[in-house]
């Protein structure tokens, strides 16, 4: 006799709930990288090679995993990494992952291509968030963006460099988003009808379907594909050094780049006067067969680590993992795919309880390894 189906608890539980809840080309879309994949592996697995030192008879009484987030307090070292179109996954889900960003006490990171504009995530919250920024070639845009940030009470931008130009999602081009091939359209047409949870949710509910930050520069129109139109059209491949330079002058709040993997470019964050970077290869989504984040962590911090603040993102997926990386020299992590597809999944409580499972086992590990506080983490904890 069935007992009926297990209650999911870790991110790998909500990722298949959200493979049977989405239409394929939108699951492929959040769970997909470039080309082969290999990078979006290494992420992974390079997470799985890595030990940790288990200490006993420490008095590990009073574990406390609080932390503090470029001046942010934080119940742990965790923050809510940019994604993409979110609310294509669950309806206004970029709401539903600030508010359960708010609710575990962690920061959340609003897209400049999400759903839900930078407005209706202050108003659904009233706290504040990170905003996420591409450099568009209109840097009039880039301006008004930034404004509208600061306005909804942003304070902390988290400037993406690794996308001079899209990589190629091969899983995209397979499912007809991205290429046109003649069926696509039938072939994602039939993918919807066989989702009808999904058709209810965003595609009715969710509405409307635009890019809420664009929607002053790409007025009067409820076409996603004509969004897509101008952010291709706005893709500036000749950004240098210069333009980020420019950008750390028009803002006055703090700056974290994102998308580093080269002490070289860690180096140029620090004297632009950044106060933070991310060690990213934007979740294996950009050049594939560039290393994993976490290889390239420890180069990084040692280089910069006392001149700013280092994050990590790519590859965790649970609360040991993000014990690994502080240990290895990041301040924080931030998580895409896990929260993405808890949202997907079972929306914002699902999301709260995904996150509270990530701190207990943040604050178990902890214990197991002998340390009482996230400040104890230290480089020689972690066996490779």
């Amino acid at each position: 006799m069935s007992l009926g189906p297990l209650i999911p608890v870790t991110s790998a539980d909500y990722r298949q709930r959200a493979r049977q809840r989405l239409p394929r080309f939108l699951f492929d879309y959040i769970d997909g990288g470039s080309n082969s994949e290999q990078t979006l592996r290494r992420n992974v697995a390079d997470f799985q090679q890595l030990s940790l030192k288990q200490r006993v008879l420490m008095d590990v009484a009073q574990v406390n995993t609080r932390t503090q987030l470029l001046g942010q307090e934080a119940s742990m070292p965790l923050a809510l990494a940019p994604i993409g179109m979110a609310g294509m996954m669950r309806r206004r889900g970029e709401v539903q992952g600030a508010k359960a960003a708010a609710a575990a006490g962690v920061p959340f990171t609003l897209s400049t291509v999400g759903v839900c504009s930078v407005e209706e995530v202050q108003h659904a919250t009233q706290t504040p968030f990170w905003f996420q920024l591409y450099m568009l070639k209109d840097r009039d845009a880039v301006l008004s963006l930034m404004e509208r940030a600061r306005m909804a009470g942003c304070d902390t931008l988290v400037f993406t460099v690794d996308l001079p130009v899209a990589g190629m999602r091969l899983r995209d081009t397979r499912n007809g988003v991205v290429g046109g091939r003649p069926g696509s359209g039938l072939s994602r047409a039939c993918q919807l009808a066989m989702r009808p949870q999904w058709l209810v949710d965003v595609g009715i509910k969710g509405k409307p379907h635009t890019l809420g930050n664009l929607s002053e520069l790409v007025e009067g129109s409820n076409d996603l594909n004509a969004y897509k139109r101008f952010i291709d059209s706005q893709f500036d491949a000749s950004v240098t050094w210069e333009d980020i330079t420019w950008l750390r002058n028009q803002w006055q709040g703090k700056l974290m780049i994102k998308g580093i993997l080269e002490v070289e470019d860690a180096r140029a964050c620090a004297e632009l006067g950044a106060d933070g970077l991310v060690v990213s290869n934007h979740g294996g989504r950009q050049l594939d067969s560039a290393a994993s984040t976490i290889s390239k962590l420890p180069a990084i911090n040692e280089a910069v680590g006392d001149q700013l603040e280092v994050y990590l993102d790519g590859g965790v997926r649970d609360g040991v993992d993000l014990v690994k990386a502080v240990a290895l020299g990041a301040k924080g992590v931030l998580i895409g795919r896990p929260w993405i597809w808890t949202v997907a999944a079972a929306g914002e409580q699902g999301l709260r309880d995904m996150l509270d499972v990530f701190q207990q086992e943040v604050a178990t590990t902890l214990a197991l390894m002998g340390v009482n506080s996230i400040d104890e983490l230290r480089a020689e904890m972690v066996e490779r």
